[in-house]
């Protein structure tokens, strides 16, 4: 009998490979700015993540305007300039298929901003502070 895999196991190791692959294929043509579009050649954008699909077949890269201004301005123009893209990571990745290109905006600035918050906040500060001395002669 065949050995079944779980569902929730996470990305396989092809996945985050050809992941991390279509990543610097996508920083390379944007840093270069190959693209003749205004609103990517007045931003420089991150690529902090891509996760693929398990059939390789589409990919979805989170991106950030460094500072994050305009951020859905470059999401609409990395959408406008999917198909140029597409080619691109096609050309500089050895792939049966060109992967589709989805675009979304990486949310993990703003769960680690809103962690430090948590972090900062007066009953976590009490909590993690170290005692003095004198708590120790209370007793």
């Amino acid at each position: 009998m065949a050995k079944r895999f779980e569902q929730n196991t996470g990305p396989s190791q092809r996945q985050q490979r050809v992941a991390e692959l279509v990543r610097h294929a996508l920083a390379e043509v944007l840093s270069r700015g190959d693209l003749q579009d205004d609103v990517l050649t007045k931003h420089v954008i991150t690529i902090p993540e891509v996760r693929m699909s398990p059939d390789l077949k589409l990919a979805t890269a989170y991106v950030m305007p460094l500072g994050g201004r305009d951020e859905q301005a470059v999401i609409k123009a990395l959408d406008k300039n999917k198909k140029v893209l597409r080619q691109e990571v096609a050309r500089r990745v050895n792939l049966k298929f060109a992967p589709d290109l989805r675009f979304l905006r990486d949310e993990t600035f703003d769960e680690a901003a809103r962690i430090d918050a948590l972090l900062r906040t007066e009953k976590v500060v009490r909590d993690t502070a170290k005692p003095s001395p004198d708590d120790d002669n209370d007793e």
